[in-house]
């Protein structure tokens, strides 16, 4: 079967062959799926529910066909993004920044999943500050990420280590590849760790700057230390009242 070109737009412009290559519907977000590694198919489609098999699979086919990701040959059914796919990271984690401005509550069906909320973090991290902070390890749960008939709210683990200005999370828990040499591997190893288990609808308050005033539960100083280290602040401005109220 022959492969289905790129729509082009018949302007000579960046932001025209961008959308040509990444444009389609879910092709960013399974950009922003393996810039934390490389993911098998099933990964993917775990991580986002509502794509049809098909439609994953033309995604595949046409990000792989634009230079973005390449299979992996060591595991199987996996892939991973090129070079010319992870040049892309700077402008998925704006557009997550931005998006966090029009997030509001967390509609009915909407999910969050380790992937999304690792890379939330890596979008929130502030290097600089945290360059100034002592080794800290911050262990989110994120309960309600989605819902099952039989086994009800899911839960999302992510750690993520900071070791001055570098930040390495990676998913944890259920479901995750174990990382048994991962804590060793840093120098110093952080001895602080903090450990927060919150529903989706709090994530927002925890990336606001303030999350010892968003009522969470853990050690003061570590919780602002978390404060400093991660902070969500949207480019988006929310909307104004009544902007939406047209006649």
């Amino acid at each position: 079967m022959a492969t289905r070109a790129a729509r082009g737009f018949g302007q000579y412009s960046g932001v025209a062959r961008a959308v040509e290559r990444v444009g389609e519907r879910w092709a960013l977000l399974i950009v922003r799926d393996l810039l934390g590694g490389a993911r098998r198919y099933s990964d993917l489609k775990a991580s986002l529910p509502r794509i049809p098999t098909n439609i994953l699979s033309d995604r595949l086919r046409e990000l792989a066909e634009a230079g973005v990701i390449r299979r992996v040959p060591t595991v199987r059914g996996g892939y991973e993004l090129t070079a010319l796919g992870r040049g892309l990271e700077p402008v998925v984690e704006a557009l997550e920044r931005w998006g966090w401005g029009l997030l509001g509550d967390p509609g009915d069906g909407e999910t969050v999943s380790a992937d999304s909320l690792a890379f939330a973090l890596r979008a929130a991290f502030r290097p600089d500050a945290a360059a100034a902070l002592p080794p800290t390890e911050y262990v989110l749960h994120v309960a309600g990420a989605g819902e099952s008939a039989d086994a009800g709210p899911a839960i999302v683990s992510v750690s993520a280590i900071v070791v001055g200005g570098t930040l390495d999370v990676v998913p944890v828990g259920s479901g995750a590849l174990p990382q048994p040499r991962r804590r060793s591997a840093f120098e110093p190893v952080p001895e602080a760790v903090l450990e927060l288990e919150l529903p989706a609808s709090a994530l927002g308050r925890l990336l606001s700057g303030d999350p010892a005033g968003g009522g969470f539960a853990g050690d003061t100083a570590l919780l602002d230390r978390f404060a400093r280290t991660f902070r969500m602040e949207p480019s988006a401005p929310q909307p104004e009242a009544g902007a939406a109220a047209v006649a």
